[in-house]
């Protein structure tokens, strides 16, 4: 296990994490931070617990939209996806339609030419 020592709100806090992800928790604890700074900022002291609930369920709401969003992008590419695979099969049909009408007309015309040929 790796070690890391992030800072939050200018306290420090030794962490473990896997090897290689180091730099990622760093980046987190940053985040956090600037949550917990921010909060700071337009609330001023009141107290550490409650800046870290606040800031925890910011993230948290955050997380929430972000899930909404992608639940409402993964609904949209499913249609897509629909959309795509009846527009294939419609090109599929079209195409067996458009090749049995090709076979169709090359019959006639090799009667015609048939037809033709035993006049001359």
């Amino acid at each position: 296990m790796a070690q890391v020592t992030v800072t939050i709100d200018n306290k420090t806090y030794r962490m473990a994490c896997e090897e290689g992800q180091e730099e990622h928790l760093s980046d987190l604890a940053g985040r956090f931070d600037r949550y917990v700074g921010h909060l700071k900022n337009q609330f001023g002291e009141i107290g550490d617990l409650r800046i870290t609930v606040m800031a925890g369920i910011m993230v948290m709401d955050e997380l929430h939209e972000l899930q909404r969003r992608m639940r409402g992008l993964e609904a949209e590419v499913d249609t897509l996806k629909k959309t795509r695979d009846n527009a294939l099969s419609q090109v599929d049909k079209t195409d067996h339609d458009l090749a049995e009408a090709l076979s169709e007309v090359t019959g006639k015309i090799e009667q015609i030419a048939g037809k033709l040929s035993g006049r001359a």
